[in-house]
């Protein structure tokens, strides 16, 4: 069980950081939602991997239950992500919008060397 959630965050991470590096606005929204749902997994994961236990207190008296911390991390974790995911794509909508475009420009790499000519000729 650990397996299949370490390898889901990593693939959720790698996923959310190829998408960062893309040149279009959409993308990068996308990968910083994948990259907000990896780190609410491994918060959620943080807490053991507890199944058939109760969450807070068994009424017998037990001593085994689920740490309750990590499940009210990711809750508030979701409510942050959803809140900024939603002024990303306001900004995106306006640049968007402003530019009619929604190509990031990077001022580093000039247009030349993005269509692969030499800048120097």
């Amino acid at each position: 069980m650990e397996i299949i959630v370490a390898s889901s965050v990593g693939v959720l991470t790698a996923g959310g950081v190829y998408l960062i590096l893309r040149l279009r606005t959409f993308p990068v929204i996308l990968g910083l939602a994948l990259l907000s749902y990896a780190v609410n997994v491994f918060l959620f994961a943080s807490g053991r991997l507890a199944i058939n236990m109760s969450p807070i207190l068994s009424k017998y008296g037990d001593a085994t239950y689920t740490d309750p911390l990590p499940q009210a991390l990711v809750l508030t974790a979701i409510v942050i992500s959803f809140g900024m995911t939603a002024v990303l794509v306001m900004i995106a909508l306006g640049a968007f919008l402003e530019a009619e475009d929604d190509r990031i420009d990077l001022d580093l790499v000039g247009e030349d060397d993005i269509n692969g000519e030499d800048a120097g000729k």
